[in-house]
């Protein structure tokens, strides 16, 4: 369930256990104009920390081929990102997401296995991030300050969690659509672009684990565009919160 676009904000909500869902989607607009009221009281971020640049965040990693071609391309150009890792992914391959510290970047809680929310009960969701957390501090060195669910679903369960650990959940105004098999550098960039402005955050995936095979290629394609686009326009990289603190 990955319906959103580049104005629209999808907000889930698991109430009491029920099973209850709401979300936002680009068609809804009496749904989409709650999320605005509803974002700062539940602690929600889909804007840069400043209200400048943009937020380049990439999810499920960290992957063997796909991050490292990420990271070099960002070092190429000088930008810094987020990274919300999988902790299963980063179990795997804990140098690759010690690499994503090593350049510079910020790491994020992505979760530790990629499931929706609210097929999962609260023991289950406290179970999965608790975990996550752990390997990713193991990996990093550093602990996560900023939470995005599998996604975009926050349930009411993480959003306790996220409130407890001190986390900020975390989602976006824009994305590529590079998870999926028709996906081509040119349409992610163009998704990924469209109607950008200042404090904008915008969704892309350094992995294929829970896309269509090979997605990544893809989007690295388009990354330099991306980038080249971003520097045109005079929006830097800029950060989403507060940098993660140091075991």
């Amino acid at each position: 369930m990955k319906a959103h676009d580049d104005r629209s904000r999808r907000l889930a909500l698991a109430c009491g256990g029920a099973g209850l869902a709401a979300w936002t989607i680009h068609g809804l607009p009496a749904l989409t104009a709650l999320w605005p009221a509803l974002r700062r009281p539940l602690g929600v971020q889909d804007r840069t920390s400043t209200g400048a640049g943009v937020g380049l965040t990439f999810d499920d990693g960290p992957h063997p081929r796909g991050t490292p071609a990420v990271l070099e391309a960002l070092a190429e150009h000088g930008h810094r990102a987020t990274f919300f890792l999988v902790g299963e992914q980063v179990a795997r391959h804990p140098g690759v997401a010690g690499e994503i510290v090593a350049a510079g970047h910020e790491v994020g809680l992505h979760c530790h296995r990629h499931r929706n929310l609210l097929r999962l009960g609260p023991r289950q969701v406290r179970d999965d991030l608790d975990r996550a957390t752990g390997v990713i501090e193991d990996a990093t060195g550093r602990l996560p300050s900023l939470y995005r669910p599998p996604y975009g679903i926050l349930s009411v369960s993480a959003l306790a969690w996220a409130r407890r650990a001190g986390m900020r959940p975390v989602l976006w105004t824009h994305w590529g659509r590079d998870w999926e098999a028709h996906a081509t550098p040119e349409s992610i960039a163009s998704s990924a672009l469209r109607s950008i402005d200042p404090g904008s955050v915008v969704l892309l995936h350094d992995a294929d684990y829970y896309g269509a095979p090979g997605c990544w290629w893809g989007m690295v394609a388009a990354l330099p565009r991306i980038l080249e686009r971003l520097e045109s326009l005079g929006l830097a990289p800029a950060p989403l919160g507060p940098a993660p603190a140091p075991l």
